[in-house]
């Protein structure tokens, strides 16, 4: 599978440049002397948001993706390939897209900026 996301039959490619922010989540409590302890919040404990575009690409396309979108309404989970060094070049997510944007670049041309939220259940 190629990094991205199916939307009907199309294979949408990101552009390069897919950026990740991770947050742990971490349970922590400090005592009056300075000692602290801290521990992992839940068994995911990881936080993880993608920055997605795809610029300047056919209206079509982005049209696809932005019905696409606007079909799982932020609720909806869908897969979607990252790359992962450390399991044999790429794994398969679930997420969610919070929020999106489009660029009207021309009559012909648009661009689709998104955040992606990992999301983990069954």
């Amino acid at each position: 599978m190629a990094l991205g996301f199916t939307v009907g039959s199309l294979q949408v490619l990101p552009d390069k440049g897919l950026s990740r922010q991770s947050t742990p989540r971490v349970l922590r409590i400090q005592f009056g002397d300075g000692y602290e302890q801290r521990v992992a919040e839940g068994l995911n404990s990881s936080q993880e948001n993608y920055q997605i575009s795809y610029s300047n690409r056919p209206k079509a396309e982005i049209d696809d993706i932005a019905a696409f979108m606007d079909e799982k309404k932020g609720v909806t989970s869908f897969n979607y390939v990252i790359p992962d060094t450390n399991n044999g070049g790429e794994t398969t997510i679930k997420v969610v897209c919070d929020q999106y944007n489009l660029v009207y670049v021309s009559d012909s041309s648009y661009t689709f900026t998104a955040t992606f939220r990992r999301v983990y259940e069954a």
